[in-house]
């Protein structure tokens, strides 16, 4: 593996820190600057919008720069942020300080996915991308225990102190060990455009111009359609499945935290076996994994009151879930023709399914449909999003077929 892998990893770890440490300290931060447990609530949510402002907007601004650069400022800005956080006197300069941690959350692993999968032989592209992304769920797995932990021994400011550190850290390493260059547009082969995306262009998307021609290609907006729905659908089920596994599966709210703990693991365990199973056939695995969220999300569903299938069901949710991310993202990125501005929109795509899924959850339940409900929403979210990956799959493969039989 190479090392500046291990650095670009280790970046996604702080950066999910952030993202999921938070929720375990809210009721000391609300504490601490005498706010309500809602306008704490914001610190979650406004860091969620940002993250899918900052992915569009920084990743446009940055079109021209060196991506190594990029990254590296990137992590700056995140350390800044968690700083600002640290030392926040106030509950407004806590609120900025997420703000502008998060601003550069869908850029790096944007940008960063490029970067990572340059590291690699072409055939191991995802697998790449996915140990990059193995920061990411490690830190969903230890996130909301680390929080509360560091934050019950030592104050909520020690949390944002050892992400601080963790961000110094992560931006020496991609400062010293990913190599000058990496990552950068250059022109493929007409064949192996051909062969990636279904047509013989063989300009990369360079330059601000560069990177929204990228968005003309059906192939990305389908890709996007699919991973808005399948984070929809999972996250969706998963805003709510305290819920369901207190007043349905009969757990008590002690539990909670080692059953999440047991869905993280199943993120961890997915993200790096789509990886695997991306490099071998990138569409078949993507519409696999999907279908087995979907499969897994109903049968949830219909099982939440056996506490035995519940624990096997919620490391599935997350196995699936996640397995379908590395694919999706350099499948975005070989339509884009490695279009940084789209692999952030991939990471935008999620947010807003995120947001979809959760409100369409709540509203199940406020219909009266029980806490079983977001899980059967999730399931029929996802079931589109396979109908998605499906026509793009066919699409994309006519579209092979037919290139490959134009005269040279």
């Amino acid at each position: 593996m190479p090392s500046g892998l291990v650095a670009l990893a280790l970046g996604g770890f702080g950066i999910g820190l952030t993202e999921f440490l938070i929720a375990g300290l809210l009721p000391q931060v609300a504490s601490s600057f005498a706010v309500s447990e809602a306008a704490a609530g914001w610190l979650i949510s406004g860091y969620a919008l940002s993250v899918a402002v900052g992915a569009i907007v920084l990743t446009a601004a940055t079109a021209r720069l060196p991506r190594k650069a990029v990254l590296v400022g990137l992590v700056a800005l995140f350390v800044i942020g968690n700083l600002l956080s640290a030392l926040a006197p106030s509950y407004p300069v806590m609120l900025l300080g997420r703000i502008v941690a998060a601003l550069c959350h869908g850029s790096f692993f944007g940008i960063g996915s490029l970067v990572a999968r340059s590291l690699v032989a072409p055939e191991k592209k995802s697998r790449a991308v996915a140990v990059m992304f193995a920061g990411l769920t490690l830190a969903n797995v230890l996130g909301v225990p680390f929080g509360a932990l560091v934050g019950e021994r030592w104050g909520w400011r020690a949390a944002f102190w050892a992400v601080t550190a963790i961000g110094v850290l992560a931006l020496a390493g991609i400062a010293a060990l990913v190599p000058d260059g990496a990552g950068e547009p250059r022109p493929p082969t007409a064949t192996a455009t051909a062969t990636a995306t279904g047509h013989s262009d063989p300009t990369p998307a360079d330059g601000l111009r560069g990177q929204f021609r990228a968005f003309r290609s059906w192939q990305v907006w389908l890709t996007l359609t699919a991973t808005a729905l399948s984070y929809g659908g999972m996250f969706g089920a998963f805003s709510y499945i305290a819920y369901t596994f207190t007043e349905v599966g009969g757990f008590s709210p002690s539990d909670v935290a080692w059953l999440l703990m047991v869905y993280g693991v199943g993120l961890v365990v997915g993200n790096l076996v789509g990886g695997r199973a991306a490099d071998r056939d990138r569409d078949r695995a993507l519409i696999l994994a999907l279908l087995g969220l979907a499969v897994t999300l109903a049968v949830f569903g219909l099982l939440a009151d056996s506490p035995t299938a519940s624990v096997t069901l919620v490391f599935l949710m997350g196995l699936f879930g996640f397995a379908s991310v590395p694919g999706m993202i350099t499948r975005v990125t070989d339509f884009a023709h490695g279009a940084a501005l789209a692999a952030s929109a991939n990471v935008s795509a999620s947010n807003i399914g995120n947001a979809l899924g959760a409100w369409l959850g709540g509203l199940a339940i406020a219909a009266g449909l029980g806490y079983t409900a977001p899980l059967y929403v999730g399931a029929g979210i996802v079931l589109i999003s396979v109908i998605v990956m499906a026509v793009a799959a066919r699409q994309a493969k006519s579209t092979a077929r037919q290139t490959e039989h134009l005269p040279c």
